[in-house]
């Protein structure tokens, strides 16, 4: 669960297949970007392009096909709604209004918030929590990989590639890998470290399998969801029955009990599949929005529960 493994559950399954969408199958849509391309993307017209081109457009990848592709999938929606018909989808995705380079810009902006509110707790926390706690070297490995994995989906959001796609999939993965490991550590690890210690090499090990078929072999959204989906539900499972078992004895557990229910919760936003209102707020980004004070709560779980275990461990070491 944590921070950002529930939501980066479907995050996973969200796939762009080229050349798999209504709208990029349209024959107005293909004779459209082939005419501009031809047009625009070749000798003197392509350096009046280039020339032409915002420096920021060019320093993010956009290209005179892209800028063709863009273009032209305006043009057919324009089409569609002069018919009367639904918005299609263009290579998996809605139709975005692109704000600077952004192509997601308010995707791109929620999963900012997202990773600077995950660095303002990191921050906190380790100001608030001596590193002789029993979980904090645990808990700010979490934090600086779920940070990661927040750029990349800033990046993502950005810039639709093939690269940035992994990225932002595989280091998805690492969270809810990670989280798994800090639930084992919280649950087992702390009585029993080398078992923690055994899980975390089974975890590693999995992680590297995962990234190495989906990068060597073949790159399926349809296990790499299911693996995602898989791995989310136990996560979800076993920190749910901690709280369960522990929320009377230590009210603050509740902060995480609370974290894991708005967060099966708020991921039924992303079933709510609609063309993004002003072009620009689809339901995807108002679920990573609605995630932030929601991570912001289990950090604040985080902090409270590491300072618990130092107050236990001080007073344990007094008795000895």
């Amino acid at each position: 669960m944590a921070g950002r493994a529930a939501w980066l559950v479907l995050l996973a399954g969200t796939i762009a297949l080229a050349g798999g969408s209504q709208g990029d199958r349209e024959p107005v849509y293909r004779d459209c970007v082939l005419r501009c391309e031809e047009r625009n993307c070749s000798g003197g017209a392509l350096k009046h392009f280039r020339s032409r081109q915002p420096i920021y457009m060019s320093l993010a990848g956009w290209t005179c096909g892209d800028d063709c592709k863009y273009e032209c999938m305006w043009v057919t929606v324009g089409l569609y709604l002069q018919e009367g018909h639904r918005v299609p989808q263009f290579h998996g995705k809605w139709p975005f209004s692109r704000f600077l380079f952004m192509q997601e810009p308010a995707s791109a902006l929620a999963s900012f918030l997202n990773g600077l509110a995950n660095l303002v707790m990191l921050c906190r926390y380790r100001t608030s929590v001596p590193a002789s706690s029993p979980m904090y070297h645990t808990c700010v490995a979490f934090a600086w990989v779920s940070l990661n994995a927040w750029f990349w989906s800033t990046v993502f959001h950005t810039r639709d590639t093939d690269l940035t796609e992994k990225m932002d999939y595989f280091c998805a993965s690492a969270v809810i890998l990670h989280s798994v490991y800090l639930c084992c550590v919280r649950t087992v690890g702390l009585q029993h470290p080398a078992v923690a210690s055994a899980f975390r090499a089974l975890l590693l090990l999995l992680l590297t399998a995962h990234i190495s078929y989906l990068s060597l072999i073949h790159f399926d959204y349809g296990y790499n969801l299911a693996a995602n989906v898989g791995i989310g539900l136990v996560n979800v499972a076993w920190w749910l029955t901690w709280c369960l078992r522990n929320h009377r004895r230590l009210p603050h557990v509740r902060k995480c009990m609370v974290v894991v229910l708005l967060l099966q919760g708020l991921s039924l936003l992303e079933l709510l599949d609609f063309p993004p209102l002003f072009w620009v707020l689809d339901a995807h980004a108002i679920w990573h929005i609605s995630t932030i004070p929601v991570y912001i709560l289990f950090f604040s779980f985080l902090e409270d529960d590491s300072l618990y275990l130092l107050k236990e461990l001080e007073a344990k070491f007094k008795l000895d």
